[in-house]
């Protein structure tokens, strides 16, 4: 089957992004929010006769997130976002599993002619509306959920791949690295300190620099820099920068142009 990808143009929440994909889905759908690496058992796709499947993490501070709420047999009742008080801890994590997949594109119909919430309308609110015409989502947990949605948690998340064993290394004369890293072939590093917790993608040229818990993207040129607490992407330059920044494609940042050099 080829791989189809469709733009969301349109900003419109989660339930206008899964309504999108309607022509191509005709059987049971997964879905999976990518801001967030997960550890789940999906081989409970077949373990259970449940119209659809909501994966959810435990946490402590479940004022920060959708919490799904369950009977006592483990099937959603509702999603509550940000609750004050702890009606349930099982936060939310966007992994989905849909078996009655008619009735998920009754319910997005649904949504979609209701006000939007703030120019949004939700994914979630189609499951509830699944829930109130008869079907069963299942509650399960994962063992794993880490979040790449801003910058810290990001930087979190690569860690814990990297010691996962996402971690892959080469040894260049003269450059010190401290493990965990990962290194693509076609990176060029000289007289540097990489590492811990560093991501350098194909192409990127790295000289005279300390980093540390950063992320570089692809074809990235860093001379006489700094940095902790990193992300970098594609094509960025940056020259005598120390500190911790976030720089989009193909920026370009030059500090201190004369550090360096000789009176």
């Amino acid at each position: 089957i080829p791989s189809r990808f469709i733009e969301q143009k349109v900003q419109d929440g989660t339930a206008g992004a899964v309504n999108l994909a309607r022509p191509y889905v005709k059987e049971p759908v997964l879905i999976i929010f990518v801001d967030t690496v997960f550890e789940a058992d999906l081989t409970l796709i077949n373990r259970t006769d449940a119209d659809g499947i909501i994966w959810a993490k435990e946490v402590e501070d479940y004022q920060r997130f959708g919490v799904v709420v369950t009977d006592a047999k483990g099937y959603m009742t509702r999603i509550v976002e940000k609750p004050s008080t702890p009606i349930s801890k099982l936060a939310n994590i966007g992994l989905y599993y849909i078996r009655a997949v008619d009735s998920l594109w009754q319910g997005i119909d649904h949504v979609l002619a209701t006000p939007a919430n703030k120019g949004e309308w939700y994914l979630t609110d189609a499951f509830q509306w699944m829930i109130e015409h008869g079907k069963r989502i299942l509650t399960a947990e994962v063992g794993g959920w880490y979040d790449c949605g801003k910058l810290d948690t990001l930087l979190e998340t690569n860690e814990i791949l990297l010691r996962k064993g996402a971690a892959r290394r080469r040894n260049y004369p003269g450059v010190t690295i401290h493990d965990p890293v990962y290194i693509e072939d076609g990176v060029t590093i000289e007289r540097s300190e990489i590492g811990p917790n560093v991501s350098l993608e194909q192409g990127t040229q790295v000289s005279g620099s300390r980093l540390r818990n950063t992320i570089v993207g692809r074809d990235a040129r860093l001379s006489r820099v700094e940095l902790d607490g990193s992300l970098l992407g594609n094509g960025v330059v940056v020259d005598g920068l120390h500190g911790s920044v976030t720089l989009g494609d193909h920026s370009e940042v030059t500090a201190n142009p004369n550090a360096g050099q000789s009176s």
